[in-house]
């Protein structure tokens, strides 16, 4: 359909068909190391299907806080198990990670994720890690959780947490989407679009960055603008990254990314 090429992200990343197995590859191995120091709670539940579950990554020492990071994947593919080692860097600054699954389209709605984020991370938080609240989400993780900061989308006391949002290279207008063939998984038509859109929706009263990579295709550089601007929000560009190794500063406990989300 018209939007497909100015959607797709693999075609133009040099190697990018290898990094669902690079990610893969160094998330186990980053996994197993926690598991055998007995700081990894693998496989926890927050709702009625298997992929409604989180792994909870615990710091040395009491966590300061939680942060939860939501995967993307156009909200089609990829689970919670390619990016533990992504919980490097808040784990060094002695917060706690927790990295959800959640069932994919089309087998449920975008709306639906929405939904099942929410109960993922209030059952991360509410009963297993105290103090602050941070949100990072990439591409459509970045979507879902810019929608947590959303009034009666998360329960308040779990809101009333709420440090930082930080949407990286996010999706946040839904309607370009309806030009794309995903669409014929995500069942979307305007009204749903709209609905579920942030950068259509009031601004949160929580801090929040978009961070998107300045080698992005030229979409994701808009997706970020238009919500930054919708927002009022901080909006880092990083300079020679792309949709893929943006994240990668979410290991690093020293990179600009986890100053400005972790303070």
């Amino acid at each position: 359909m018209k939007l497909d090429d100015a959607y797709a992200n693999v075609p133009y990343i040099p190697g990018g068909a290898d990094y669902p197995a690079r990610w893969s590859a160094q998330a186990q191995a980053f996994r197993d190391a926690l598991v055998a120091q007995g700081r990894a709670d693998l496989g926890l539940s927050y709702g009625p299907s298997e992929r409604q579950a989180f792994d909870l990554f615990h710091p040395e020492g009491p966590a300061k806080g939680l942060l939860v990071f939501v995967h993307g994947g156009y909200w089609l593919r990829f689970d919670r198990s390619l990016w533990s080692h992504l919980a490097a860097g808040a784990l060094a600054r002695g917060w706690a990670v927790a990295m959800p699954s959640y069932d994919l389209c089309p087998a449920v709605r975008i709306a639906d994720i929405t939904v099942q984020v929410a109960r993922a991370v209030t059952a991360a938080a509410a009963a297993r890690v105290y103090g602050p609240i941070a949100l990072a989400g990439h591409s459509a993780g970045g979507h879902l959780v810019a929608r947590m900061g959303m009034p009666g989308v998360l329960p308040e006391g779990i809101a009333g947490r709420l440090s930082h949002v930080m949407p990286i290279s996010p999706v946040s207008d839904l309607r370009p989407l309806l030009q794309t063939s995903m669409n014929a998984d995500f069942h979307l038509d305007m009204a749903a679009a709209e609905a579920e859109s942030p950068a259509l929706m009031p601004a949160p009263a929580v801090p929040v960055t978009i961070w998107v990579g300045a080698d992005e295709r030229p979409v994701f550089l808009d997706q970020a603008r238009w919500l930054a601007e919708a927002w009022g929000a901080r909006h880092h560009v990083a300079e020679g990254r792309h949709h893929f190794d943006i994240i990668e500063a979410l290991a690093d406990p020293d990179s600009a990314m986890m100053d400005q989300l972790l303070g």
